[in-house]
Formats: structure tokens, sequence, C-alpha cells
């Protein structure tokens, strides 16, 4: 099995493993335990920057992949693509300001960037994870 092979299921994991360390940290700040909730949230924003290697290798290997599916469920697919790709870009800049703001001792402004930060970035996890299953599960059995 080649490396372009592995890659997009290893990616998907990373991308739910990612959603579910985003999850626990949210329900660690939740329950008011700051040292749990810090070490979740920087084990999700590792567990995302090494997505973001593994999806660029992947690219750089394969290309992108055009989904071969018609109708509705095309459609279906764009959208969440490209709803995906969207908030992918937007999230870098408010996971940024966020970990800035707290790694800083500036708990209000982290809370404030956090508060969107947060959502979008579980998105983009799990409809990652939506996307790969559409490309590589639902396409093969469409075209």
């Amino acid at each position: 099995m080649s490396l372009a092979e592995i890659l997009p299921p290893v990616n998907a994991v990373l991308n739910a493993t990612s959603a579910v360390l985003i999850v626990l940290g949210w329900r660690a700040i939740r329950a008011g335990d700051r040292t749990r909730h810090r070490a979740l949230m920087l084990s999700a924003l590792g567990v995302s920057g090494l997505f973001l290697v593994g999806y660029l290798t992947r690219v750089a290997l394969t290309g992108t992949h055009r989904f071969p599916g018609t109708g509705a469920l095309r459609s279906a697919y764009l959208l969440l693509l490209g709803t995906h790709t969207v908030l992918a870009a937007a999230i870098v800049p408010l996971i940024g300001f966020a970990v800035y703001h707290a790694w800083n001792g500036r708990f209000e402004a982290h809370r404030r960037v956090a508060r969107y930060a947060l959502p979008a970035w579980l998105y983009v996890s799990v409809t990652g994870v939506l996307v790969y299953f559409m490309l590589y599960w639902v396409a093969p059995i469409v075209s």
C-alpha cells in the first residue's frame, strides 16, 4: 500500500481525533479544569497540525479529487466541501488568536475568540471526516 493510499484514512482518523479532543477540551473548561482543558486543546491543535501535513502531502502526491456523483448527491458533497474549506481557512487565525490570548493569560479575550473558534473548528473536523467518507466510500459506489 502506497503513502498516497494510506494518507486519506489516516487523515480522517486525525480529523475524528481532533473532534473528540475539542469536545473533551470544551467539557473540561465547562467543569472548571483549566489544566485538562489546556492539555486537550493543545493536543487537538497538534493532531490538526498533523492532519494538515498529511493532507498537503496527499495533495502533493495525487492532486485534488473530483467527486463523480451527480444531482443532489453531488450538490450535497459540494456544499459540504465548500463550507468545510471556507471554515478551514477561517479557523487558522481564530485558533491562533485564541491560543495567543490564553498563552498570555488574557482569558476574557480568549473566551471571546474561542466562542467562535471552537464550534467552527469542531465543524471543520467533523466535516473533514464526512468529506473523506463521501469521496472514498460513497464516490466509488456511484461512479
